[in-house]
């Protein structure tokens, strides 16, 4: 009978160790899991910094494009570099590139460079000009938009004087 009891107890002894061992194992596995989404999560971050780079490097050509076609004047070169001029673009939207839509808009000192204001009847802190455009990559500001703001005037009367 002795015996019993004491195969008994060391049974439960083992089963308890076995849960523990199990209990350990699920919370090493869930561990793991959250390793890997969070890895995951990071590579997506570490490719889209790269991007960043190259997507700011040719910015430039995009912004030359932009000035060299209303220049050009024969029509068969003009088609060329607009043929060129959109697959950039394309391109560079596809990796998540946006240009930042500001005329009109209120004064943003996350999305907007203010460069210079203008007296008129706008309410003041309103984008009047793009004097250089800005972009997006995905949802962070890459280059500010270069802008013209508003400030706005009224005449002696209390009267919009613009």
């Amino acid at each position: 009978m002795e015996d019993i009891e004491v195969l008994k107890k060391e049974l439960e002894v083992q089963t308890r160790q076995a849960e523990d061992r199990l209990n350990q194992l699920k919370y090493l596995q869930a561990d793991f899991d959250n390793f890997r989404k969070w890895y995951e999560k990071e590579k997506g971050v570490i490719t889209t910094l790269a991007n960043e780079q190259l997507i700011k490097d040719l910015l430039v050509i995009l912004d030359d494009f932009e000035r060299a076609l209303p220049a050009i004047e024969q029509e068969k070169n003009k088609e060329g570099m607009q043929m060129v001029y959109n697959n950039l673009q394309k391109i560079l939207s596809g990796y998540g590139l946006e240009p930042i839509e500001c005329i009109g808009k209120k004064f943003d000192p996350n999305s907007h460079e203010a460069l210079c204001m203008e007296r008129c009847g706008e309410e003041t802190g309103t984008v009047l000009e793009d004097l250089g455009k800005g972009y997006r990559l995905k949802s962070k500001v890459i280059r500010p938009s270069k802008v013209k703001i508003a400030e706005h005037v009224m005449d002696d009367t209390g009267e919009d004087n613009g």
